[in-house]
């Protein structure tokens, strides 16, 4: 694929020439094509892409690297659930081939061909992803909720008696982790070096290759451990799953799903919790059992999916997709940003989407993300738990003030400062709340002289035999409902939580 393979055909527009250097028109590579990492914001240039060639547009990469970028809907879905006409198997893109893509690209890391399940094909996709699917399978979720409560608990008694805190590098970007870790297997590697190691490595800095290598040596020791003696874990599962993996496979599958789940989940948690605070109306229906954190959560999922774009499906053969011509070895972008906003289907971008879970956040056909049930279970009782504990958290910035941190793959929110009365740090054991202890009730009751405080007494030395009790006078039926003088107190009965009650402590882990 070149240029001008993307050059819709009959325009003038062709036969005008590019912007001279200098020009306000930046952005702007050979054939007037955009050069989608300069795009100051991207969900803007999408829409520009759209209004003027439709639901897929030619775009550049770095080094002028031709692409498709699919912006529809309907067109999203048809490609991904394509396996005969598309592929992830990179090692058939006519630029790569053409040696147009050079080994330093800044994109190969997500583009490289590898042998995981995400770049696999026909029985060997099917036997690297069974694995997967099959070690995700064996989690309790119930369990699972129960430690994402702990994990908030612990991680807000950290600041919740400041009054203050930043809620993406103090919560956001360490319960993901915290959780990951305990699924895979490894929960004593969970500490701030991992989480600035993850971060680091993602962001594609200086030093990230030297983080990469502290997280795969974290998962080089877990894959050895479990190799020696399974656990009840994900590694342990695909470690003993009839696919037999080998050491390579099982540490680039485990590394996989950590990064995967760990970005995906904390843009998720980040963006949940920026809605909440910034939109009055929804923290009203939030608080008002108008709609539930699941129901936010997928909303979210619409409004700013976790990944804006996936590197990338690959043209089998030549065949034509949102009336563009696709030749074979064509590289196409997965696009879930512009696709859930595709007007097609959300002609009114401010229409609830409550109970709607068609959005593109999590793929779809045999690449479908297998850990969304994880990513969504963190949210839920993530968010459920940190409003709990702090309900009346605030901004503590004006929005205009928010920044983030953008690539052609994800938007990250560098910060989101909030402030809320302090709290005392609560056992993580107990279910997350805001409210003090309520004071015992007296047995007092009207109509009876109330007790005074009896003074202690000194306790009997416990090796001497005690004497028998002295029968108190014995109460006559009808006589009175007060307490008898020298009977015990009869405790009330526990009423029972209704159904709703059970259900949503069952939901929510505890």
């Amino acid at each position: 694929m070149t240029p001008e393979s993307h050059a819709p055909a009959s325009t003038d527009d062709d036969l005008r020439p590019g912007p001279p250097p200098g020009c306000p028109a930046h952005g702007l590579g050979p054939g007037g094509l955009h050069r989608l990492h300069e795009a100051e914001d991207l969900g803007a240039l999408y829409e520009q892409l759209r209004e003027q060639h439709g639901p897929v547009a030619p775009v550049l990469l770095h080094d002028d690297v031709p692409m498709w970028v699919v912006l529809g809907h309907a067109e999203n879905l048809h490609m991904v659930r394509s396996p005969s006409q598309y592929c992830r198997d990179s090692r058939i893109w006519t630029p790569l081939r053409e040696g147009l893509v050079k080994p330093d690209h800044p994109l190969m890391p997500h583009i490289a061909w590898q042998p995981i399940a995400s770049h696999a094909e026909g029985d060997e996709h099917k036997r690297l992803r069974g694995a997967v699917m099959g070690a995700i399978s064996t989690i309790d979720f119930r369990s699972l909720r129960r430690y994402i409560n702990r994990s908030t608990q612990v991680i807000v008694n950290r600041f919740c008696e400041a009054g203050d805190a930043d809620l993406v590098s103090q919560f956001t970007e360490h319960l993901p982790m915290a959780v990951m870790c305990e699924i895979l297997g490894m929960p004593d590697e969970y500490n701030d070096r991992l989480v600035e190691a993850a971060r680091d490595a993602l962001k594609g800095t200086d030093t990230a290759i030297a983080s990469h290598s502290y997280v795969m040596d974290a998962l080089s020791r877990l894959t050895a451990t479990r190799r020696a003696q399974p656990e009840e874990d994900l590694a342990s599962y695909l470690i003993t799953h009839p696919a037999r993996l080998s050491d390579d496979e099982v540490r680039e599958h485990l590394r996989l799903v950590l990064f995967a789940a760990y970005e995906a989940t904390t843009n998720l948690l980040s963006n949940v919790l920026l809605t909440v605070l910034i939109d009055p109306r929804f923290r009203a229906q939030l608080n008002g059992g108008q709609m539930t954190v699941p129901e936010a959560v997928e909303q979210s999922l619409w409004n700013e999916p976790p990944f804006s774009t996936v590197f990338a499906y690959f043209a089998k053969q030549e065949t034509e997709l949102g009336g563009q011509r696709i030749r074979r070895g064509d590289g196409l972008l997965f696009a879930p940003l512009p696709a859930n906003v595709d007007p097609r289907v959300r002609p009114d971008l401010k229409a609830s989407m409550q109970g709607n879970r068609s959005h593109l956040a999590f793929g779809g056909g045999p690449h479908e993300c297998p850990g969304q049930d994880i990513g969504r279970s963190i949210a839920d009782v993530g968010v459920d738990a940190l409003l709990m504990r702090l309900p009346d958290v605030e901004l503590d910035c004006d929005e205009e003030e928010l920044r983030w941190t953008a690539s052609i793959a994800s938007r990250h929110l560098v910060e989101l400062p909030v402030q809320f009365a302090p709290k005392p740090p609560q056992d993580v054991q107990e279910v997350p709340n805001h409210k003090p202890v309520a004071a015992q009730r007296s047995d007092w009751q009207i109509g009876v002289a109330q007790p005074q405080p009896v003074a202690a007494q000194p306790q009997p030395d416990p090796v001497l035999p005690q004497p028998m009790p002295v029968p108190g006078p014995v109460p006559v039926p009808g006589a009175g409902s007060g307490p008898v003088p020298g009977q015990p107190a009869v405790a009330e009965p526990l009423r029972r939580k209704g159904v709703w009650q059970r259900f949503l402590s069952w939901w929510r882990g505890y």
